[in-house]
């Protein structure tokens, strides 16, 4: 495929997708706000925002899997294209790095967010505790076992990741029928983890915000849940391209992508287990 092109290298064409998906965008963050501010045309600009970029997924990533096929992603476009997944997935590192420095933060230096109540009193953001016993839960909160579900949780993603690396090695070996098997079972296993996500949510014995424990364990469990869901699509994506039978052994960044991505997701949840649920509801009467 890559004699369909005189040089190692792939020019772009024109495309019109790039300004409608930073169109989209802006459109969607000014919903976000308008929304926020309970403005009356929230859900109109909101709903564009989401279509546009809806949209503008759909067509880009078309266009880069048709580019792909044709023959445009030489092996030193690969190269290329390897480096900026690497990048992207150690940005992603970075922006986890901040959710766990804020949870450390709080529990490792609890005096630095002490204030005076209006009483007189001194109050942590932790709950009604001084700083010399302070800890990351207040006094007589209850927080989610971490052996039960925040557990089955860590062995379904273990098993997904075996499970999306056996459909890659069955991939580099030919066996097409073993990447299927490999990619249903991974996407199975990612929509359980998160419908049990979900149901922990609800089920929860706390709400968002109040303290600095609940606030930072739903941004820190809500954002990897989303990317575990962003994962899933990118492994669908990835299933219905091995049912038209668009990757090779030699050629499947796609694919490969994806793994790699799935691959970091598990491993920030296992972070997210041991210092979250196990370390920071360490005596805390469970629910």
């Amino acid at each position: 495929m890559a004699g369909n092109v005189n040089h190692e290298y792939h020019i772009l064409e024109p495309d019109i997708w790039p300004l409608i998906g930073s169109i989209a965008a802006l459109t969607f963050t000014s919903g976000m706000v308008l929304y926020m501010h309970d403005m009356p045309s929230a859900h109109l600009v909101l709903g564009l925002g989401i279509a546009g970029l809806i949209a503008t997924f759909f067509s880009w990533f078309s266009n880069i899997v048709k580019e792909a096929e044709r023959g445009d992603h030489t092996p030193i476009v690969q190269l290329h294209m390897r480096y900026g997944m690497i990048l992207f997935i150690a940005s992603e590192v970075m922006f986890f790095v901040g959710w766990f420095w804020s949870f450390f933060d709080f529990a490792l230096f609890p005096e630095l967010l002490q204030y005076n109540a209006e009483d007189g009193t001194t109050l942590s953001l932790f709950g009604q505790t001084s700083a010399a016993t302070a800890t990351l839960v207040p006094e007589g909160m209850e927080v989610i076992s971490a052996f039960g579900l925040p557990l089955l949780n860590t062995l379904i993603l273990l098993c997904s990741g075996t499970t999306v690396t056996w459909a890659h090695h069955s991939l580099i070996h030919g066996d097409r029928d073993g990447l299927k098997k490999g990619l249903w079972l991974t996407i199975i296993l990612g929509a359980i983890f998160t419908c049990i996500q979900a149901y922990e949510y609800a089920v929860a014995p706390f709400a968002f915000g109040g303290n600095t424990y609940s606030s930072a364990f739903y941004m820190a469990t809500g954002f990897h849940g989303f990317h575990v869901l962003i994962g899933t699509i990118f492994l669908i994506v990835c299933l219905v391209r091995a049912y038209a039978g668009h990757f090779t052994p030699r050629q499947h960044f796609g694919f490969e992508a994806a793994a790699w991505y799935w691959h970091f997701v598990d491993v920030v949840w296992l972070f997210l287990f041991a210092v979250v649920y196990v370390w920071g509801g360490w005596g805390a009467p469970t629910h």
